[in-house]
C-alpha cells in the first residue's frame, strides 16, 4: 500500500490500534504527522511534551489499551523523558513518535535546529523499546513493532515505545506492506510447579492474596480464588480495583497498617500476583511476609527478587490462577470474618486520622458514578487517603504516577477524560504539583473535557514540609508562592469553586461533577483544618 507521506501512514497504524486521539506539540520536525492526525483523527495540542506523554499514557490506561504522543526532536524529545520514565515504571502502553533531523545528516553534529547528540540512545534509556526509521520502506513495520512492544499482555510487561522519524522521510511517499508483528511466547509454569504450589494452597487454612498491577488482566480469576478460599485480598496501589473495593474480602492497599501486619503474621499461605513490592508499599521493605509464599509473575526476574518465595510460578496471571484455584480449599471457620473485621478497622482508622478531609473523600465517591476515572498527582490527599480510602471498582479508573513523580496528574487526567468522554473524570492535585504544568490549564480550557480538577492548596510541598518539620530544624524549598486560583481560573475561562469547610464538600463536588465541562475546585486546606496526624512519606531517613 502506498501513502502520500508519513502522516498518512501513521494515521493508518493508529486506526489499526484503535487510537482516535493523539497528544503532542506541533513542530517543524513533526509537521506532516500532526497535520494528518489533525485532519483524520483528533490532535490535542498540549502545552508541554511531558504532558503529551502523560496524557497518552492515561488515555491508554483508561481504555485498557495504548495511547500515542507526538513530540519534536532534541529538546522536545528530552522534555518527554521524565514522563517516559513514568510509563516505564508503570509498564503502561505508549507509542511515542518524535522527529529527527534529515536522514542524510544524522549524527553529523552540524548544529541543525533541534539536533541533539545520540537522541536514540536517550530514548533507549527511558523507553522499553526504541527504534529509528531508516527509510520509507520500513516505517510501517517499525511503527507496528513499536506498538507491539508497548502493549502490555501475557507475553510481556509493556511500556513506552519510542520511534524517531527523520523529517525528510516523514514528507516522502511511503510504501507499506502491513505484516502483523510476531508475538513472543507466553510463559507458563510446569505441571510439577503448579502441583507443588497447589498442594501448599490446599493445606492453607488462613490464606491471603496480594494483587499488583500484573493481576489486572485476571479479574475474574482472582475473584474466583477469593471465593474458593475465603482469603483476604491485599493490593498494591497498582492492583486496586482488580476486585471491586466494596467486596467484603478486599482489604486493599493497607499492607503496612498494624492490623494487616498482625493478619500477615497469622496467615499460613500468601499468594502474590503481579506485584513487585515497591518500597513505599512495604515500609521500605521492612514489612514481614509469610514464608509460605506462592508468587505469580510473567517477569521471571521479579520472582523472589524482593521477598523469598517458596513456589515461584513464571506465567500469565489468568491461566495460572485458574490452575491454582483448582487446588484451593476453604479457609478455617472464622477467617473470612476476621478478614472483614480487619477491612473495616483499617478504613475506620484512616477515616478518623484524616479529620476534615474525610468529607472530601466521601463527597468525591458520592458524586461520581461507579465507573469514573480518578487521576491523582503526588500530593498528601492522594498519598494518605486517595490511594487507599477512596474506593476503586475497576483498575482502569485508577490513574496515578506509579514512579512517584510530581506534576503529572493534570496531563494524565486530560488524557483519561478524552479517552472516556461519556463519564466524568476527577483529578486530585496539590498546588505545588499543579504549578509544574500550569500551562495545561489552557489545554483544559481549549479541549473542555468533562473534568473536575481538585486543587488541594496548602501553599507549597506539604509532604516534604511535614518531613522537615518532623525531622529537621528548618524548612528548605517547601514554602511556595501560589496564585489566586479564582483569578487564574477566570483568566483561563474555567469555572472556579471553593471548599473551605467540611459542609461545602458534597454540594460543591456534586455541582462540579455534574457539569458537562471542566471545573477547578480549590480546597483551602488552611481553612478546612489539619489532619489529626501530619502525613509523612514511608521512607527511611538515615540516622533519624
Amino acid at each position: 500500500m502506498r501513502h502520500d507521506n508519513g502522516g498518512d501512514l501513521l494515521v493508518t497504524v493508529l486506526r489499526e490500534l484503535g487510537i482516535d486521539t493523539v497528544f503532542g506539540i506541533v513542530s517543524v520536525h513533526n509537521l506532516p504527522l500532526v497535520e494528518a492526525v489533525d485532519r483524520d483523527l483528533r490532535f490535542v495540542p498540549v502545552r508541554h511534551e511531558a504532558s503529551a506523554v502523560n496524557a497518552a499514557d492515561a488515555y491508554g490506561r483508561a481504555r485498557g489499551s495504548i495511547g500515542c504522543a507526538l513530540t519534536s526532536t532534541g529538546t522536545g524529545a528530552g522534555n518527554a523523558a521524565g514522563s517516559l520514565i513514568e510509563s516505564l515504571s508503570a509498564g503502561s502502553s505508549v507509542l511515542h513518535v518524535t522527529g529527527q533531523v534529515e536522514s542524510a545528516f544524522l549524527g553529523s553534529g552540524r548544529g541543525f535546529i533541534h539536533e541533539t547528540k545520540d537522541q536514540l540512545g536517550m530514548l533507549t534509556a527511558v523507553s522499553a523499546h526504541a527504534a529509528s526509521i531508516p527509510d520509507t520502506e520500513q516505517a510501517g513495520r517499525i511503527l507496528r513493532e513499536a506498538a507491539r512492544a508497548a502493549l502490555r499482555g501475557p507475553a510481556g510487561p509493556g511500556g513506552p515505545a519510542s520511534v524517531e522519524w527523520p523529517i525528510d522521510l516523514q514528507y516522502a511517499p511511503q510504501n507499506d506492506a502491513p505484516v502483523a508483528p510476531a508475538f513472543p511466547a507466553v510463559p507458563a509454569p510446569t505441571e510439577g510447579e503448579l502441583a507443588a504450589a497447589g498442594a501448599l494452597l490446599a493445606s492453607a487454612r488462613r490464606p491471603l492474596v496480594w494483587a499488583g498491577g500484573g493481576a489486572t488482566g485476571a479479574r475474574r480469576e482472582l475473584s474466583g480464588l477469593l471465593e474458593a478460599t475465603g482469603a483476604g485480598l491485599l493490593t498494591s496501589n497498582s492492583g486496586r480495583g482488580t476486585v471491586p473495593e466494596d467486596h467484603g474480602q478486599v482489604i486493599g492497599n493497607f499492607a503496612t497498617s498494624p492490623a494487616v501486619r498482625s493478619l500477615l503474621a497469622d496467615a499460613d499461605v500468601l499468594v502474590t500476583v503481579g506485584t513487585h513490592f515497591r518500597s513505599n508499599e512495604t515500609a521500605d521493605y521492612g514489612l514481614e511476609l509469610p514464608a509460605a509464599h506462592i508468587q505469580i509473575d510473567h517477569d521471571a526476574k521479579a520472582l523472589g527478587r524482593v521477598y523469598p518465595v517458596a513456589h515461584p510460578l513464571h506465567g500469565d496471571a489468568a491461566p495460572t490462577l485458574t490452575a491454582l484455584t483448582g487446588h484451593a480449599a476453604p479457609a478455617e471457620a472464622g477467617w473470612r470474618d476476621r478478614v472483614r473485621a480487619v477491612r473495616a478497622e483499617v478504613r475506620a482508622t484512616l477515616h478518623d486520622a484524616i479529620g476534615p478531609q474525610a468529607a472530601i473523600c466521601e463527597a468525591i465517591r458520592a458524586a461520581l458514578p461507579r465507573e469514573a476515572v480518578v487521576a491523582r498527582d503526588v500530593t498528601i490527599p492522594s498519598s494518605s487517603w486517595g490511594n487507599r480510602l477512596l474506593e476503586m471498582y475497576d483498575p482502569r479508573d485508577n490513574v496515578f504516577p506509579r514512579g512517584g513523580g510530581i506534576g503529572q496528574g493534570l496531563g494524565m487526567g486530560i488524557g483519561a477524560a478524552l479517552a472516556r468522554p461519556g463519564s466524568p473524570t476527577v483529578v486530585m492535585a496539590g498546588d505545588g504539583g499543579l504549578a509544574v504544568h500550569l500551562g495545561e490549564l489552557l489545554t483544559l480550557a481549549q479541549e473542555r473535557p468533562r473534568l473536575t480538577l481538585i486543587v488541594f492548596n496548602d501553599g507549597g510541598y506539604g509532604v516534604l514540609r511535614n518531613m522537615q518539620d518532623r525531622y529537621g530544624e528548618r524548612r528548605s524549598g517547601v514554602d511556595l508562592v501560589t496564585p489566586d486560583f479564582e483569578l487564574l481560573a477566570r483568566a483561563c475561562g474555567l469555572p472556579h469553586l471553593r471548599i473551605s469547610a467540611e459542609e461545602h464538600a458534597a454540594p460543591v463536588l456534586r455541582r462540579a461533577v455534574a457539569s458537562d465541562g471542566p471545573t477547578l475546585v480549590e480546597v483551602d486546606l488552611t481553612a478546612l483544618g489539619p489532619m489529626k496526624n501530619p502525613f509523612t512519606p514511608p521512607v527511611r531517613i538515615p540516622g533519624r
